[in-house]
């Protein structure tokens, strides 16, 4: 099995906690050169400086907003200009808050688009040239397992999710001849600082108590635990690796069992 990246570029966003940053950090313990990407500049230099570079790696730290896409689209054009291409997407970034779809506000939905969708198409097609250069691609996007079965209370996530999972599908569906595969990872309850989020607020809004919500959620999964970030970042590395060659536009959970559905 070939799980070597070293002499790969991978792009990770949101790279500076969570899921992000475990899957940045492995991709540098199997030999890629990270460029890490997300708002704040002196988070990122710390996690960069923590990754590991026996291999000879060439880490970089990229600063972008998602919620100005105009302004990523920028940013990238210039470090793309400057010589830098990627084997690897990461798209990664924190979801939509709480609440159901039928209260949600017209701009929370576009709010929602811009910083999944549009930013991903945004990075995607900044990558993508070089890829198909390399003949090795790998378009990974840690999405949610709400793209099966949608989760209440997550009414702007469940929606926009879905757009990110087709649009991945048809991008899988254009780019495997180049020896591009463009796969979904689809992370069950992680133990984040978003999953802690969560249930703050389902506690307040429900009256229960923070340690009631966190059990009930436990219960509601085959494995009684959450996730640790670790566990989802080895699925995703693994779909970036050579072995993973002939996996394309798929969904994978990794939920520990709780999505009930094939």
């Amino acid at each position: 099995m070939d799980l070597n990246l070293k002499g790969k570029n991978a792009l990770v966003c949101g790279s500076t906690q969570g899921i992000g940053k475990a899957i940045a950090e492995e991709l540098a313990n199997l030999g890629a050169s990270v460029t890490l990407c997300a708002r704040n500049e002196e988070t990122l230099s710390k996690v960069k400086a923590d990754l590991f570079h026996a291999s000879g790696q060439n880490h970089q730290t990229l600063v972008a907003d998602f919620s100005k896409p105009d302004q990523l689209k920028a940013v990238l054009d210039e470090h793309i200009g400057q010589g830098n291409a990627y084997h690897i997407l990461i798209n990664n970034t924190g979801g939509p808050p709480g609440g159901q779809a039928i209260d949600a506000g017209i701009d929370e939905f576009r709010i929602a688009f811009n910083q999944h969708l549009i930013c991903n198409h945004i990075l995607a097609q900044a990558v993508v040239p070089g890829m198909k250069d390399a003949a090795y691609g790998r378009i990974i996007n840690i999405i949610s397992t709400s793209v099966k079965v949608p989760l209440t209370g997550l009414g702007v996530s469940n929606s926009i999710r879905g757009a990110v999972a087709n649009w991945s599908k048809t991008l899988a569906n254009e780019l495997g001849q180049f020896g591009i595969t463009v796969n979904n990872v689809l992370p069950g309850a992680t133990a984040t600082q978003r999953l802690s989020t969560i249930i703050e607020s389902k506690a307040k809004k429900t009256g229960q108590s923070i340690e009631a919500v966190d059990a009930a959620m436990k219960a509601s999964v085959p494995a009684k635990r959450f996730a640790d970030a670790s566990e989802i970042a080895a699925a995703a590395v693994f779909l970036a690796t050579p072995s993973a060659s002939y996996i394309n536009g798929v969904n994978l959970p990794v939920d520990g069992g709780r999505t009930g559905s094939l």
